[in-house]
């Protein structure tokens, strides 16, 4: 039995959403403010301590709703047509179960389906307006002015909670006309929720001690005394309250005794009334309370010395206090008397001070330590749990597998609102398996940070990514005028430009804005005893073999892209989507086009690379022989990138990055596509390496080939 999907509307940023949930754990990622919190938020709302709404939690857009409510109300509409367009937050839980299960337990109260063929239970709760109290609603609201509208939203802050109540229903998956009134007690008897707060009350403090695990314990023995516990647990809290009630008797007569001759004799006073008052102590020893106030957990040193909880770093006593709750919440879901209900647990940003192998471990791991509670303390009957976990580490991100990515994307259409993407589903197409195995793997050995970022620059190799902070200095010092491209949330991201493609799908998919910079890679068709593609300078060449650029323009196209049709290519078709590629071109009014990054700046630097020629082959060639090769690319790019910073950036890079920069919305073009296609096909070269800038993680092309080949 699992929650397959969680809808919710109206509810801060997630004014319509859906999200799948995974069967073990869903992996939330997404940048700031995308509503992430928002899931988990709601959850707490119906399941933890904190209940009830108020009006800041309705979605901007859905206060519109109260706006034309009122004008309903005004032009004298019936209560049922008013009723209909005020908001209310809802959130629909759907549930599978086995269909060969004997007995569905609390869960079967919300099957009310008659097909035998089904196996969903549609639970929907909502928050919406009292029946009856319509009237009361828009009690003093005698007009549609402006004044009165703002008195009437302002009013809503007091009459939403006292006014609006939580309703829960059992609907019919098959027909949604088709619901059933529950009780609240119900759907707490069905779902179980725990919380991992992000705050986790564990920093360093050097004078007071947060025993947090103490506290931690402390819930454990309140759910160890409930009638539903299970038998081991109750065996502890009993031997427990047995000892502290023979300290209790001890407390009651010897330390009572004691503490009585302390009070005053108040017969001294020679006041009958105070003196017939007698006084006397009692002293209660309440277990719970000795364990959240009193108990600490020591870590044991050098055999006889114990440290406190803040003696331990913070990385460890974070992954300490998880696990305490994670078994806190298993033993609250053997103790719950209801069969077969089911767990969903929310843990943000389990990140917290943990180095980044120990959060690999951690989201691969999470499920097995489900298991283990499952196999040590319940007789190896599953522990019916689902984890959600909200993050903004790359390497959770990453390890986690690619299906269990859930990326929320706050667009703006007027109002601000939360879409939710689903990798398992966009990337379900059969066509699409070699973009999605590569990604996961590039993911897992990179650690990019794709998800996060505002926007992203995907380049060929270590010279572009040594030289790209110099050359977004240069672009931005071009256009003053606009929003600088350094002051951006931005991340640099090594592919090579035999990769570069398996990229679309997804950053189409990420909605992020994104500049892929690539080489033209220009190659000649050579006939001979058989038909080779040999690299050539731009003006002799006849192809691209750059997979990037094939791939961008004509995908459809085998073997390579015609260089003449590349070329023709105008800015406009350089952009689909928020992507936009970038290769070499000519500079302004002048002959001669590079094939790498390295000829293009000699190209746009000819009077300080003595370049001097006539015709485009004449300037290509000088190019081509200053080009550095492959071992020296490294030492160009320093050199020119942090002592002889007195060049001009080449066109294409410039034309690049400044688009980067803005943020329209831009229409996408077809690409050109060539009229004949080529006759002959080769493997485009691999020679450059994959690695993440800007981040001081690093890919190398070895690592590379083993993700290829795997």
């Amino acid at each position: 039995m699992k929650i397959k999907t969680v809808e919710i509307k109206n509810f801060r940023l997630l004014r319509d959403t859906k999200i799948s949930l995974e069967e073990y754990t869903t992996v939330i990622v997404g940048r700031n403010n995308s509503g992430k919190t928002s899931l988990t938020e709601i959850f707490r709302r119906l399941f933890g301590s904190k209940s009830g709404f108020s009006i800041h939690d309705f979605s901007i857009e859905s206060l519109e709703g109260f706006k034309k409510a009122l004008a309903e109300k005004l032009a004298g509409k019936s209560d049922e047509n008013i009723r209909m367009v005020i908001p209310a937050i809802e959130i629909k839980i759907t549930i599978e179960y086995p269909k060969d299960a004997p007995d569905l337990g609390a869960l079967g109260d919300f099957v009310i389906d008659l097909n035998p063929a089904s196996n969903l239970a549609v639970i929907i709760v909502q928050y919406t307006l009292k029946n009856g109290k319509i009237d009361y609603l828009f009690d003093g609201i005698t007009d549609e002015g402006e004044e009165s509208i703002k008195a009437f939203m302002r009013a809503l802050k007091e009459k939403i909670p006292a006014l609006f109540e939580i309703r829960i229903f059992a609907q019919d998956p098959n027909d949604a006309s088709n619901m059933l009134s529950m009780e609240h007690s119900k759907l707490r008897s069905v779902i179980g929720a725990g919380f991992v707060n992000a705050q986790r009350g564990l920093d360093d403090e050097t004078h007071t001690e947060k025993d947090v695990l103490g506290r931690v314990l402390a819930q454990l023995f309140d759910t160890s005394k409930s009638e539903t516990a299970p038998p081991d647990m109750k065996e502890k809290s009993d031997a427990l309250q047995k000892v502290v009630g023979d300290i209790q008797a001890t407390v009651d007569t010897d330390f009572n005794g004691q503490l009585n001759n302390l009070l005053p004799a108040l017969a001294l006073f020679g006041f009958p009334s105070i003196a017939d008052s007698k006084l006397s102590t009692e002293t209660t020893i309440d277990v719970a309370n000795i364990l959240s106030s009193h108990t600490k957990v020591r870590y044991e040193h050098s055999g006889f010395v114990y440290l406190p909880e803040t003696y331990n770093g913070l990385g460890t006593r974070n992954l300490i206090y998880i696990l305490f709750q994670l078994y806190e919440f298993f033993r609250a879901y053997q103790s719950r008397a209801s069969v077969n209900s089911l767990d969903i647990i929310f843990i943000e940003e389990p990140e917290a001070h943990l180095h980044p192998q120990m959060q690999q471990v951690f989201i691969a791991k999470l499920h097995e330590i489900a298991k283990q509670f499952s196999d040590k303390f319940n007789d190896k009957k599953p522990w019916p749990v689902q984890f959600v976990v909200t993050t903004h580490s790359t390497h959770i991100a990453n390890e986690a597998p690619f299906e269990a990515i859930r990326y929320f994307l706050t667009t703006t259409n007027g109002y601000r609102k939360t879409t939710i993407k689903d990798l398992r589903v966009e990337f379900s197409d059969t066509g699409l398996k070699p973009d999605k195995e590569f990604l996961h793997k590039y993911l897992t050995l990179t650690k990019c940070d794709l998800y996060f970022a505002d926007k992203a620059i995907l380049i060929e190799g270590t010279a572009e990514r040594l030289m790209m902070p110099i050359l977004i200095q240069k672009s931005d010092a071009l256009d003053t005028d606009n929003q600088q491209l350094a002051q951006q949330y931005l991340t640099i991201i090594e592919v090579g430009g035999a990769y570069a493609h398996h990229f679309y799908k997804f950053l189409d998919f990420l909605d992020l804005r994104c500049l892929v910079i690539t080489d033209l890679d220009s190659i000649a068709r050579t006939e001979g005893e058989r038909i080779t593609y040999p690299a050539s300078i731009a003006s002799r060449g006849t192809h691209t073999s750059n997979a990037g650029i094939k791939n961008w323009f004509s995908p459809a196209t085998e073997g390579y892209y015609e260089l003449a049709t590349c070329i023709a290519n105008t800015e406009e078709h350089k952009v689909v989507g928020s992507r936009r590629i970038a290769f070499q071109i000519p500079e302004d009014e002048l002959v001669g086009t590079g094939r790498s990054l390295e000829e293009a700046i000699f190209l746009a630097n000819r009077d300080k690379f003595a370049i001097v020629g006539a015709t485009a082959e004449e300037v290509e060639e000088i190019a081509d022989r200053l080009a550095p090769s492959n071992n020296q690319k490294a030492d160009f790019a320093l050199r020119h990138a942090l002592d002889d910073k007195e060049w001009s950036a080449p066109k294409y890079i410039i034309q690049g990055l400044q688009w980067l920069a803005q943020n329209p919305v831009l229409n996408v073009v077809a690409p050109m596509v060539p009229e004949s296609l080529p006759e002959h096909s080769l493997e485009a070269p691999v020679s450059l390496a994959v690695s993440v800038a800007l981040n001081n993680v690093g890919t190398t092309s070895d690592e590379l080939n083993v993700a290829k080949e795997l």
